[in-house]
């Protein structure tokens, strides 16, 4: 089992999604974060002086899933997240030890 962590556009998240429910993935938690990469932020003035803004608006996707969902499931979010431009994100894939469903006590991929 893998947990897919991606970090992307907020405006990108309602269309991944709807993407996800295609591949009948429906469990995520979403988060919303601030952070810099290689943009390094922006300048902006305010009142007549200039502010420099290094953390930017992102929202974290974390989604488990099985072995073999996994290449397919951060291809689609790769393609879907992806502008072209400097800022899109980053997707992190993390081995699961185990999931534990707490309503019925199911372990592993039959928790998912």
């Amino acid at each position: 089992m893998k947990k897919i962590e991606a970090i992307i556009r907020p405006e990108k998240l309602e269309i991944i999604k709807d993407q996800l429910g295609k591949f009948d993935i429906h469990g995520m938690t979403v988060y919303p974060v601030m952070g810099c990469g290689n943009q390094k932020g922006w300048t902006e003035v305010y009142r007549g002086n200039e502010y420099f803004i290094n953390l930017l608006p992102k929202v974290k996707v974390e989604i488990a899933v099985a072995d073999h969902q996994t290449e397919k499931l951060v291809k689609l979010i790769s393609e879907v997240a992806r502008t072209g431009e400097i800022g899109d994100g980053k997707i992190f894939v993390v081995n699961l030890e185990n999931v534990i469903r707490v309503r019925t006590g199911e372990r592993g991929e039959k928790a998912l």
